[in-house]
């Protein structure tokens, strides 16, 4: 590889790398067929006896959110839905390795067209669980990266992710991925530093020999391969800085959070499933500002005793302080099975609460759950996507009709403060309309997306998508100070609210109250401390 090669795409984990590229996408060994059909269902049958196998022993050596992601692919591939198509494709003549292949891709094309993130993202634990019995039909075996490597391809599986050793330092590299996948939760989580996007139309192509150190910058989004001596000296003076910033606000995680001057600033927790908590002291945050429920509508809707158990089990972590839960924000980029209905253009169409209004028998299950975990801590509730406020409106009608019923069944309940996402751009520009709201909570990644027409997950426009943009900052100051006007507590609780770039311009927006990625605690008090608000 002859001269430097810098590419640019998104930092979905913030940190520096140095160290030898790694090629994920090297080919695999070929699948020697079978005679009979019965012989190629024997060979598939093994093959995934031998993935669940691996992911078994991977979850008795997990805890948390990656046994959580295990434990989902674990069901999958146990799943006659997901396995059954392939078993019908051999006993049609095809041979083992293309039957299955077929099938998982038909399956993974249901994730990937989705116009939302966070079910796209999903098509990478699909993709794992392909790759997986695939590997065990070639029995080729794993060639493990190096230590310290940058793993560089395509996208990236998360038994990978979890069977690297990342003690010796290594990142992640990625053309394709996304910041709400799974690994890039991981990564997060653990420090690992991870950029994707670098395979973006117009940001340049990778070369065709993957050779030499490569330096990842995921604090700015960016890989140089074969630097020269003047960059690695660069990138050291940058990689120690962030260490030092990073080791400095680890601090600050203990104390409350305060603004240079003096001024008090609320930060809380962002999480997505009830497990998220078990490594949260509750002391470090200020509570919940957003749990999101959507991974408890997966492959089935939940009934309405699993989702109260959810809930009181955060509800109970968290104490006296609040947690804030999203009703369930279904449609776009997340597809539930049986309830969400497909598109054309699903960002637009029945998602959140228009379509929780639609399906009352969904929703009121929700409710009555809702309710019945309230007296279990300091609940409340908000309701995504609202544009129009009938939409309100309507939704708290439902909270009134079901706090009577289980009333007059003698069930304990309460009745949560109703609170809006301002994520729609209608509600920042008018939010005179919603009055009778408890609360707003701004969702800084669809207003910013809606406001700009930049998708976030999309590297070929991700200059574009800035909640620091003067537009997206007018109507947050707008929504700030009218909630300071009318008593409404206004908080955020997008992805802007944990990156130290963003703070100083959401506080002088009047922001006083933000909720962040648990991961994003420290650097975000660190943040705060460093400005003069």
């Amino acid at each position: 590889m002859s001269g430097p090669h810098r590419l640019q795409g998104i930092s979905a984990s913030a940190g520096y790398a140095e160290g030898p590229l790694f090629d994920l996408d090297r080919t695999a060994a070929s699948y020697v067929g079978k005679a009979t059909a019965a012989e190629e269902r024997a060979a598939l049958e093994t093959a995934i006896g031998a993935a669940t196998g691996r992911l078994a022993a991977l979850i008795a050596a997990s805890e948390g959110d990656a046994a959580d992601i295990l434990e989902f692919q674990l069901a999958m591939l146990t799943d006659d839905a997901l396995t059954g198509p392939a078993f019908s494709h051999i006993a049609e003549g095809t041979a083992a390795d293309s039957a299955w292949r077929r099938a998982l891709d038909a399956e993974i094309a249901g994730y990937e067209t989705s116009d939302q993130d966070y079910f796209r993202a999903r098509a990478a634990d699909i993709r794992d669980i392909r790759d997986q019995v695939l590997r065990a039909l070639t029995e080729d075996g794993d060639v493990l990266a190096p230590a310290g490597a940058i793993l560089y391809g395509e996208d990236i599986a998360p038994t990978r992710f979890l069977e690297t050793d990342w003690s010796h330092g290594g990142g992640i590299a990625l053309k394709a991925g996304s910041t709400a996948s799974h690994v890039a939760m991981l990564a997060r989580s653990r420090g690992v530093p991870m950029v994707v996007g670098l395979g973006a139309v117009g940001l340049g192509a990778p070369p065709a020999k993957l050779a030499g150190t490569a330096l990842l910058d995921a604090e700015h989004g960016g890989i140089v391969l074969s630097p020269s001596r003047a960059e690695i000296d660069a990138f050291r003076r940058s990689s120690s800085s962030f260490s030092a910033r990073r080791d400095l606000a680890g601090t600050f995680l203990a104390r409350p959070a305060m603004t240079k001057t003096g001024t008090a600033v609320r930060v809380q927790v962002n999480i997505a499933d009830p497990s998220d908590v078990d490594g949260i002291d509750i002391a470090t945050c200020d509570g919940v500002g957003l749990m999101r429920t959507e991974f408890l509508f997966g492959k089935t809707l939940p009934d309405e005793d699993t989702q109260y158990r959810a809930y009181r089990k955060v509800l109970e972590w968290a104490g006296e302080k609040p947690v804030t839960i999203r009703t369930v924000d279904a449609g776009g980029d997340k597809p539930v099975p049986g309830f969400t209905v497909e598109e054309g253009n699903p960002f637009l169409g029945l998602r959140g609460i228009r379509l929780s209004l639609a399906r009352p028998e969904v929703f009121r299950v929700q409710i009555r759950a809702l309710l019945r975990a309230a007296v279990h801590g300091s609940l409340k509730v908000m309701f995504p996507m609202i544009a129009v406020v009938e939409e309100y409106r309507q939704a708290a009608a439902m909270f009134a009709e079901e706090q009577a019923t289980l009333a007059a069944r003698g069930i304990a309940h309460e009745m949560p403060p109703l609170g809006i996402m301002v994520e729609v751009p209608s509600v920042a520009i008018a939010p005179e309309a919603f009055t009778d709201a408890a609360f707003f909570s701004i969702g800084s990644n669809d207003l910013t997306q809606y406001v700009m027409a930049a998708a976030r997950d999309n590297a070929a426009v991700a200059h574009l998508n800035s909640v620091r943009h003067p537009a997206v900052l007018r109507l947050v100051a707008a929504v700030a100070a009218f909630g300071q006007r009318e008593g409404i507590p206004v908080s955020l609780c997008g992805d802007a609210g944990g990156d130290p770039a963003s703070i100083p311009s959401l506080l002088e927006a009047g922001l006083r109250d933000l909720s962040v990625a648990p991961a994003q605690l420290a650097m975000a008090k660190a943040a705060i401390a460093d400005v003069s608000v």
